[in-house]
């Protein structure tokens, strides 16, 4: 019997898929069904009763996760004079203007997020086709074009993370790690659940907050009672 049978095996013994439990007990189980080598990440999949292809139904943003997402994040900032200085002390990894727009256009992609001032999207907008399909462009939408550099990095250090519904109308976002302590993994879903539930357009029909699964890298999907978020 291969690993991953094995493995599977052991999940149908621990999980049934046809259950949906409380955000405590499946937090448990997401991380008694990690099984890797590794420090799996803890994902949360909200399905959401919206048209991704009405504009005023694309849910898109950010939240900051009151304790990360245990990964470090490398955030650059496209930025001129003085701002250059404020998004560095701010923990910026990269920051600058022209030099980096040659580098990125040579194939350097050393950074997971990137943060613009407003007067330089006209020339970010040059290596759109670069970044646009890796989620990295900056957009005003989700707080990345700004003149507050500074706040926007620290945030991101922080454990900010940005989502956008896809065209089935999903999120995926990454909550954590198995390692992270069980109250942590519940607050920091929590506090994502919440924000998106703010988020609901007006137009949206029907029962917003579908369904709620939690998963590991490698581990099975655990369906979240949606009544965990009920306050």
């Amino acid at each position: 019997m291969s690993k991953l049978s094995k493995r599977k095996k052991a999940w149908g013994a621990l999980v049934d898929p046809a259950r949906k439990y409380p955000l405590k007990e499946g937090i448990e189980l997401v991380k008694q069904s990690s099984s890797a080598k590794f420090d799996e990440s803890v994902d949360v999949s909200l399905n959401l009763g919206v048209d991704p292809r009405k504009a005023d139904q694309m849910i898109r943003g950010s939240v900051e996760l009151p304790h990360g997402t245990g990964k470090a994040v490398r955030v650059l900032v496209f930025s001129k004079g003085a701002k250059v200085g404020e998004a560095t002390a701010a923990g910026a990894d990269y920051a600058g203007g022209e030099e980096l727009i040659e580098k990125i256009k040579g194939g350097w992609l050393e950074f997971d997020r990137v943060v613009a001032t407003p007067d330089m999207m006209g020339q970010v907008g040059k290596i759109g086709k670069i970044l646009g399909p890796r989620g990295l462009m900056p957009n005003p939408k989700v707080g990345t074009v700004t003149l507050d550099v500074g706040k926007v990095v620290s945030s991101i250090k922080a454990g900010q993370v940005e989502f956008r519904v896809d065209k089935a109308g999903i999120l995926h976002v990454p909550v954590g790690r198995a390692s992270f302590e069980n109250r942590k993994l519940e607050e920091n879903i929590t506090n994502l659940v919440e924000t998106v539930k703010r988020m609901r357009p007006a137009s949206a029909k029907g029962t917003y907050l579908k369904t709620v699964t939690i998963s590991t890298t490698m581990g099975p999907g655990i369906h979240v009672d949606t009544g965990s978020f009920v306050h």
